[in-house]
C-alpha cells in the first residue's frame, strides 16, 4: 500500500500529546478560506511512500516520544488516503506506538472506518458550528462533521475538537458555547483547543499564484483569545 506525503516534520509538538513524528499527507477536497497549506491540495503531489516506508522512517524517532508522543497523521486530509493510513497505523500499533489522526471529519465510509479501528487519538476540525458556516467557509457540511464524531463517541476514541478563531467568522459566543455543547454530549472529547487564526501563509498563496480569502481579515488579539478560553473554560 502506498500513499502521497507532502510533507514531514520528525519532532512535532503541536500536532497531538508529547513529542510526534508529524506527517502531511497529500491532497483535500476541501477548500477552507483560512487554510494554511493550499500546496496539499492537489492529490498528484507529494512524493509517494509505501506504509512499511513511512513507518520505518518513524521508528528511528521513536526514543523522543517518550509515554506521551508517537505519530500523527495530517494533511491535506488524510481520511482520503484512509487505506494507506490504517496500514501505516496498524504498523505502529504492532510497534507499540501511539497514533493520532489529525482530521476535518468530513468523510465517512468502509475505509475511514477501518483506519479509525487502528486509531488511538483523534484530533477533529470543527472549523464551525452551524451549517452555513460550513457551507460558506469550508465548502463542506456540519452534518458530516457530526456524524463523523458520533462514530468516534461509540468507538470510544479519545478525541480532541480544536477550532481556528477567525475574527467576523467564529469569533462569538454563540461559536463558543456550541462547542462546549459538542464536549459534554460526547464522553470520548476530553478536550477543546481554540487556535487563534494567523496569516503566515500569504507568502504560500503568492508563490502558487492564488488569492488567499482571508487576506484582509484581522487575527485574533491576545485578549480576544483570552476572553474566548475564558468562556469556554465555564
Amino acid at each position: 500500500m502506498t500513499g502521497r506525503v507532502h510533507s514531514i516534520q520528525s519532532l512535532g509538538t503541536l500536532d497531538g500529546p508529547g513529542v510526534r513524528f508529524v506527517t502531511f499527507l497529500q491532497g483535500c477536497h476541501l477548500r477552507c478560506k483560512c487554510c494554511h497549506n493550499p500546496d496539499t491540495w492537489a492529490y498528484e503531489g507529494g512524493t509517494e511512500y509505501s506504509a512499511r516506508a513511512l513507518f520505518d522512517k518513524a521508528i528511528r524517532y521513536r526514543e523522543y516520544f517518550g509515554k506521551d508522543g508517537g505519530v500523527t497523521l495530517s494533511g491535506g486530509e488524510p481520511l482520503l488516503q484512509a487505506d494507506f493510513a490504517r496500514e501505516f497505523f496498524a504498523l505502529c500499533r504492532e510497534a507499540g506506538v501511539n497514533t493520532c489522526l489529525d482530521t476535518s471529519g468530513a468523510l465517512l465510509n468502509e475505509g475511514v472506518l477501518a483506519l479509525l479501528d487502528a486509531c488511538d487519538r483523534v484530533l477533529l476540525d470543527v472549523k464551525y458550528t452551524t451549517d452555513g458556516g460550513y457551507r460558506e467557509n469550508v465548502g463542506g457540511s456540519l452534518s458530516s462533521v457530526l456524524d463523523f464524531l458520533r462514530i468516534l463517541d461509540e468507538k470510544g476514541i479519545p478525541t480532541t475538537l480544536r477550532s481556528v478563531i477567525i475574527p467576523t467568522l467564529n469569533d462569538t459566543e454563540a461559536h463558543i458555547r456550541a462547542l462546549r455543547a459538542l464536549r459534554d454530549a460526547h464522553a470520548c472529547v476530553d478536550g477543546v483547543e481554540l487556535l487563534p487564526f494567523r496569516k503566515l501563509c500569504q507568502t504560500k498563496y503568492d508563490a502558487m499564484g492564488i488569492d488567499f480569502p482571508l487576506a484582509a481579515t484581522p487575527e485574533p488579539t491576545r485578549e480576544q483569545m483570552h476572553a474566548l478560553e475564558a468562556l469556554l473554560a465555564e
